[in-house]
């Protein structure tokens, strides 16, 4: 069951999408093809996460519909685990597929995300920006949504 919820899109840590002070690459670009070995394949999507705030409510990934347990996709830090829960994003009334993406605070050694910030990767969405409004359509069985 899938549950619409009011966001804001949030600017990141924009290392997800491109070259930043802490990778040479774009990190998405460089965990793809590690996804894609362990059964999710997200070639087709947009190489960047949609940093999406739900505050007040916040949400913790509960049965994911993929949890990929340290994946030593980059030599620059140690694994980590990622998990994933299908999702839509909708803006301007189109639902645009996409994952929940969730790498575990516990095997992250930088860029944290606070509990009501809900990273996406999606399909291209024209013309959003930060600070507009959207909504994140989560899946019940998989992620826990909470008020803040």
């Amino acid at each position: 069951m899938f549950k619409r919820i009011p966001g804001i899109l949030m600017r990141g840590h924009r290392v997800a999408s491109a070259p930043s002070r802490d990778y040479p690459y774009s990190a998405l670009e460089k965990q793809k093809p590690y996804f894609k070995a362990l059964g999710l394949d997200l070639y087709d999507y947009f190489s960047g996460t949609l940093n999406i705030s739900i505050a007040p409510l916040t949400f913790e990934m509960t049965k994911p519909e993929f949890t990929f347990r340290l994946v030593e996709w980059t030599d620059l830090h140690p694994p980590e685990t990622f998990s994933f829960s299908r999702c839509f994003v909708i803006f301007k009334g189109i639902h645009y597929p996409g994952w929940v993406y969730y790498p575990h605070p516990e095997t992250k050694k930088r860029h944290f995300q606070n509990p009501s910030l809900l990273e996406a990767i999606a399909m291209r969405i024209p013309e959003i920006q930060y600070g507009d409004a959207l909504e994140a359509a989560v899946n019940l069985d998989e992620i826990t949504v909470r008020a803040g």
